[in-house]
């Protein structure tokens, strides 16, 4: 029963700045400290770097400078200049900004005046600097209240803007940057922006094929043709089949906003693509056939876009321009005109396409009974409830946590049974091992289905059709940090690597961190991820504190479980790095080249003990 009193002093009106940092997840997504591309320290930045954008759009700067120092960002561009005499009102005043005003900011992506105001607020300090027509004016805060509001005055400086922040330590913990994370977001912007110039630390960005080198970059496997790239007004797409993925994958973009999720333009081009490669051949192909191992960047332009939130990953408009011509219309007839002439003008490239949608299709009808079989046991698992500990939200949903939504994969029932006890059952799902799973290094897709572990585990995530319909944003694997551990590990990234490599590259594949020992006395309690945090904490404590080195999962208990899989949670990231493609990488580490790899792990082992006896 309630007994707290509502009145009048029960309603609170909140200034701009208190909402926001009440209420981040409403403006930022997620907060997270860094390990995953989505967390909040990569949208801040991102909304800063998004104003420099739309300025290069409308025919401003092409160059944009960013700097990181430690904790602080520095973005600077070349473009117009915040009007000076409106320089605190855009950081600091929610619903304020130009961009309201279609005529002067067209197809751009920020909307809603609210993305500077949202770094702003969730910032320890943050500085804007606004260069225009030889007059300069500058304003600082902290969290968000003004703390400095210089007066204007003359410069010779070159005009443009510079914003510098540091994300608040009291919002997001002890963050980080990943810089794999900062270069993949910089180089969608070039792929995006032909003849921008971005410079971070040092480093210069730039694409003169747009999405053609987005693709090249990007796909480490063989293809079955030639990348068919296609330009025309506000829409561009490039797309391949692979010769070793499986699965679709996109890369989709609105007004240069990455939408990873998809949306309204994403399922106007899958249409249109099958209608009009079924039209070309005279077939009618079933639809799984043409999109089994497809890869495709796809750009499309919009005045006034909607977005299923403010986070931008999902498009939700209908029309190119309010009151204009459909996004599915429009797609489909350049898609269709361009594409059928495109393959008609290169035969060679039409009949490598044809050879491997009738593979796919060979492939599927050979696989539907394993499929089906598969599927019952699925079901059958299920029914017992063997493997599966599921949450109450999942990340395909349209939910303010869903981009929360965790599984962690355990090896036995032991540490499933502490994380199942520990974890928060709105959003953190467990799934157990039984064993190691089998090495399936140059297996087919066969055995995804043969494997109950494969298959069960498959299910789980139910990506088996698509990414699109994944269950959990974070698949976490929670193996011991022993030798067995290690191998669990190794193997199943083997896995997700043949089979659903765009899990990893989509980054949505992490490795939990949990304490290696604990050391405590009678006043504090001390979990330390390595030797070194070890022998600080024992020095910290004196006088011969107790330690605990805990030799598996198992051995902590849900009690303490509860600290290294809530608020606190390290979590690795599994990064797939340009320099090696997956399949020499697998070729490397699960192939039969032992003694190469076994050089490869005493020269490893040599170095990382000698940094420990630095």
């Amino acid at each position: 029963m309630i007994t707290e009193k509502y009145s009048e002093d029960s309603i609170r009106t909140l200034d701009w700045k208190e909402h926001i940092r009440l209420r981040p997840g409403m403006y930022i997504g997620k907060l997270g400290d860094g390990a995953s591309q989505d967390d909040g320290v990569y949208v801040l930045l991102k909304e800063v770097i998004d104003n420099s954008i739309d300025e290069y759009i409308m025919g401003f700067g092409k160059t944009i400078e960013i700097s990181i120092d430690e904790k602080q960002i520095t973005v600077r561009d070349y473009g117009r200049g915040v009007p000076l005499g409106k320089v605190v009102d855009v950081v600091s005043k929610i619903n304020t900004g130009a961009k309201y005003d279609s005529k002067v900011f067209k197809k751009t992506v920020g909307l809603n005046g609210v993305g500077t105001k949202a770094v702003n607020a969730l910032s320890s300090y943050f500085k804007i600097e606004s260069i225009r027509e030889g007059r300069s004016k500058v304003a600082e805060f902290e969290m968000g209240q003004l703390v400095n509001d210089d007066k204007e005055a003359d410069t010779t400086g070159r005009g443009g803007t510079i914003i510098s922040f540091v994300p608040d330590e009291v919002i997001f913990g002890k963050y980080r940057y990943i810089d794999e994370y900062i270069e993949r977001l910089l180089w969608n912007y070039v792929y995006l922006n032909r003849g921008l110039t971005i410079i971070f630390n040092g480093r210069k960005y730039q694409s003169q094929n747009g999405l053609h080198d987005l693709l090249t970059h990007n796909i480490n496997s063989p293809v079955c043709y030639p990348i068919i790239h296609l330009h025309e007004d506000d829409l561009e797409f490039a797309f391949t089949h692979s010769t070793s993925q499986y699965s679709e994958e996109y890369y989709s973009f609105v007004n240069g906003q990455h939408t990873t999720q998809g949306g309204t333009h994403q399922a106007a081009f899958r249409e249109s693509l099958n209608k009009t490669i079924r039209e070309f051949y005279k077939k009618d192909f079933d639809a799984n056939d043409i999109k089994t191992s497809l890869i495709v960047a796809l750009s499309i332009k919009v005045q006034e876009p909607v977005f299923e939130s403010q986070t931008k990953t999902k498009l939700g408009s209908q029309y190119i321009e309010p009151g204009g011509q459909s996004i599915r219309n429009y797609i489909n007839d350049i898609l269709k005109r361009r594409l059928d002439n495109f393959l008609h003008m290169n035969p060679e490239t039409a009949e490598a396409l044809l050879r491997k949608i009738m593979q796919s299709e060979r492939e599927r009808k050979d696989m539907a009974n394993i499929k089906k079989l598969a599927k019952e046991r699925v079901k059958k698992a299920n029914l017992h409830n063997k493997k599966l500990r599921d949450c109450r939200i999942h990340y395909n949903e349209n939910h303010p946590q869903r981009l929360e939504t965790t599984l962690f994969i355990t090896e036995g029932d032991s540490a499933s049974g502490s994380i199942t006890k520990a974890r928060d059952v709105n959003t953190q799902a467990v799934f157990s091992l039984k064993g190691k799973p089998l090495n399936s290094y140059g297996l087919t897709k066969k055995i995804v289905y043969e494997n109950e572990e494969f298959n069960l585990l498959q299910a789980a995530l139910n990506i088996e059709d698509s990414l699109e319909d994944l269950r959990y944003n974070n698949v976490v694997i929670a193996t011991d940090a022993d030798v067995d551990g290690m191998h669990i590990r190794l193997l199943l990234l083997t896995f997700f690597l043949q089979f659903f490599p765009d899990l990893v590259r989509n980054g949505h594949v992490y490795i939990l961190q949990t304490p290696l020992f604990r050391v405590r006395n009678k006043q504090k309690t001390i979990y330390c991820y390595s030797e070194q945090e070890r022998m600080d904490a024992m020095a910290e404590l004196g006088a011969k504190p107790e330690i605990t080195r805990f030799k598996g999962l198992g051995e902590i208990s849900p009690d303490e479980f509860i600290n290294f899989i809530g608020k606190s949670i390290r979590l690795d990231p599994v990064i797939l790095r340009k320099e090696m493609g997956i399949a020499d990488m697998l070729s490397f580490y699960m192939g039969k080249n032992t003694p190469e790899r076994q050089t490869f792990i005493i020269d490893n082992l040599r170095v990382e003990l000698d940094a420990v006896e630095s």
